[in-house]
């Protein structure tokens, strides 16, 4: 499998191989209806589909799990470019046209024109992680990591903005990075796995991908379609 980066028309492909097993989820999912969410918090349609998740927070008795898949990770890190800026913007215009989400001068004309700036999904992820584990506030971590990217232009692989953002939404800073520490190395490339290897379990190709599991059912959702279309979203996933 080529490894590769770009976004596309929908999602945002997956780099690498998946390893190892996501047996985890299934036990999640024994206990009730439970979305699993893909994702990567570099990715552009991810943000495009924040709005579905909020939506999807909102169905009783639907539990949702974070998986990140580490898109932009060791050797898929890239430092801003002319070339990249001008690629990622292309899509970025595009995401905001189909799901109305806003993409902000200080990114568009700020971080991206910033080429000492390095696009790593490793530690945002580390930092949802370390939300949901402290506080079961991953959700609203990534909530405010992607606003603080595409919005406010932030360098949110930089451990002191994260603590930030953390403090912003809450969270005890110090416990914070006590956690955020732990999970550094091992640990997070272990979540990887288990993401890349449950998105190549259901057939998916990248990021986002939505999946819906009732007990030992599994169906990968067609989140395309529902791209600005939030209550559309929220009422197939409340049948």
């Amino acid at each position: 499998m080529v490894e590769n980066h770009d976004c596309g028309d929908s999602n945002c492909p997956l780099p690498g191989v998946a390893v190892k097993d996501a047996e985890k989820s299934a036990a999640v999912a024994a206990k009730g209806t439970v979305l699993h969410y893909i994702y990567d918090p570099m990715c552009g349609w991810c943000y495009g589909a924040a709005p579905l998740l909020q939506a999807a927070r909102e169905v009783d008795g639907l539990t949702i799990g974070l998986h990140g898949g580490g898109m932009m990770t060791g050797s898929n890190r890239k430092q801003v470019s002319t070339q990249l800026r001008n690629y990622v913007m292309q899509h970025d215009h595009r995401i905001a046209a189909m799901t109305g989400q806003q993409f902000g001068d200080d990114y568009f004309n700020g971080l991206l024109l910033d080429t000492t700036a390095v696009l790593d999904s490793e530690p945002p992820t580390m930092a949802i992680l370390a939300a949901e584990a402290i506080a079961g506030r991953g959700l609203d971590m990534l909530a405010r990591i992607q606003a603080a990217h595409y919005v406010q232009g932030l360098r949110v692989a930089e451990p002191a903005v994260l603590r930030n953002l953390a403090a912003e939404i809450g969270l005890e800073p110090a416990l914070f990075y006590s956690k955020f520490a732990e999970l550094e190395g091992a640990a997070t490339q272990a979540h990887i796995a288990a993401s890349r290897a449950l998105l190549a379990r259901v057939g998916g190709q990248g990021f986002p991908t939505f999946v819906l599991q009732r007990g030992t059912q599994i169906e990968m959702l067609d989140t395309g379609r529902f791209f600005g279309q939030a209550e559309a979203w929220k009422a197939l996933l409340g049948t």
